[in-house]
């Protein structure tokens, strides 16, 4: 049987892939740096233990990040480990958009494709639209603030079990290269996402548009390169992400 790794397999969308991977029957194990118990412990950033963690690994499933430059490296050592070991196939999960909405975590994002791709392991790679737990958090973190600041753009959140599942579909499959971008059921102003997200009980302020037309990120936020045209691949739209969340 196929033996499939998930990487960063504690955190918000490696746990619900692993999950995802042993309800469908596969044969999946996952990582995690600090040696959470009944992962393998592998660092990504050092190498130690990754030759371990990958004895016996057919497809590996990426989404392990810290968010910031140590991304490349934790790339670069994966795809040089994942040679080492034959692995034949390596799925990795980026952002819609990463061409035309130059930020330094999307240029980071797209360097890691590039590194990838370029690594001599068969890759499969899924780009998708914001996570709806990101604009949450980006509400959330205003907290104190007399005001949320909500940039004037328009956002095709998506639910990350949705991600989770199209990753462990992904991975029981053959390598294909880059695949059709997905996102989420709707695409909405991010002043109308924060009105759905005030009255679920994120308190009573009101929000401020802002828009900074001569930054590039903001024209490619202006441009819709955030969207994915056509239809929808999600199926939870963010009041409904705030619902469930609300009630748990």
């Amino acid at each position: 049987m196929m033996t499939i790794l998930v990487t960063g397999a504690a955190g918000q969308l490696g746990a619900p892939t692993l999950a995802a991977l042993r309800a469908a029957g596969k044969e999946a194990a996952g990582t995690s740096s600090s040696g959470r118990r009944g992962l393998r412990a592998a660092d990504l950033f050092t190498g130690q233990g990754v030759d371990e963690a990958l004895r016996g690994v057919d497809t590996i499933v990426h989404c392990a990040q810290t968010g910031g430059q140590k991304d490349l490296r934790l790339v670069r050592n994966l795809t040089a480990a994942a040679q080492r070991a034959g692995v034949g196939h390596l799925v990795l999960i980026s952002i819609v958009g990463l061409e035309d909405i130059p930020m330094p975590y999307y240029n980071q994002r797209l360097d890691i494709e590039k590194i990838a791709t370029a690594s001599g392991v068969p890759v499969t790679i899924q780009r998708a639209t914001q996570f709806h737990t990101l604009l949450d958090q980006l509400f959330s973190a205003q907290r104190r603030l007399p005001v949320v600041f909500a940039p004037a753009a328009r956002f095709q959140s998506i639910a990350v079990p949705e991600v989770a599942q199209r990753l462990a579909d992904l991975a029981a499959g053959d390598p294909r290269g880059r695949v059709d971008d997905i996102g989420g059921p709707e695409r909405l102003d991010v002043g109308e996402m924060y009105r759905q997200w005030r009255a679920a009980g994120g308190g009573h302020r009101p929000s401020v548009r802002i828009r900074l037309p001569f930054l590039r990120a903001f024209k490619g936020l202006d441009a819709g390169a955030n969207l994915v045209p056509g239809k929808p691949f999600g199926r939870q739209t963010f009041g409904g992400y705030l619902q469930g969340r609300v009630s748990r």
